[in-house]
């Protein structure tokens, strides 16, 4: 069952988001975070992990460190942790692309089982938007993305190749974004 510290989780996150949209489109952000937290809790998350999906990009979006901290204090540090394992930077302006791509990579064999639940499941609902948004616009989607398609596919790939090789990660969901990403590779050829 989901307390009150979830209840306090959406609206923090609503308000940490506000005005942001999904790249590209008008959609709320909060969306994606609700998303995730489904995916989250339909993959037997706790609680705490799925209050961490629903923060999951508050430090790497809306305030770095500081807002590092208001989490900690108000959902506590295992909360905190999920957030930092599923955050590429604390920075503003953020490093290069690539850099921040490949150190995530880098770092997901030692992040957390709760963690890579929330990262998985953030990525999952990632490509499976970028997939109806390709549907939907056909190859002006990739001018969204810093890298355009090739950065694109090339990340959304090695993150499989990750995630698959670290026992403790929801293999059911990577399963299901291998067949999104296949999918989107196949439609781009």
């Amino acid at each position: 069952m989901l307390t009150n510290s979830f209840e306090k989780a959406l609206v923090y996150a609503h308000r940490a988001h506000a005005g942001q949209v999904r790249k590209g489109s008008g959609v709320p952000y909060i969306s994606h975070l609700l998303a995730v937290a489904a995916l989250v809790l339909e993959a037997d998350g706790s609680e705490t992990e799925a209050i961490g999906a629903l923060l999951h990009d508050v430090v790497e979006d809306q305030g770095g460190q500081e807002r590092l901290d208001e989490i900690q204090k108000e959902f506590g540090p295992e909360v905190a942790a999920i957030v930092v394992g599923c955050s590429d930077a604390f920075e503003n302006p953020k490093p290069e692309w690539w850099e921040r791509k490949r150190k995530y990579l880098a770092h997901l064999p030692e992040a957390s089982p709760s963690a890579l639940k929330v990262s998985v499941a953030d990525k999952l609902h990632n490509a499976r938007t970028i997939l109806a948004d390709y549907r939907e616009v056909g190859e002006d989607l990739w001018s969204r993305f810093k890298t355009g398609k090739e950065g694109t596919l090339w990340y959304y790939q090695e993150l499989i190749r990750v995630y698959r090789k670290i026992p403790y990660c929801p293999q059911r969901m990577v399963d299901e974004l291998e067949r999104v990403v296949d999918e989107l590779v196949r439609l781009c050829k």
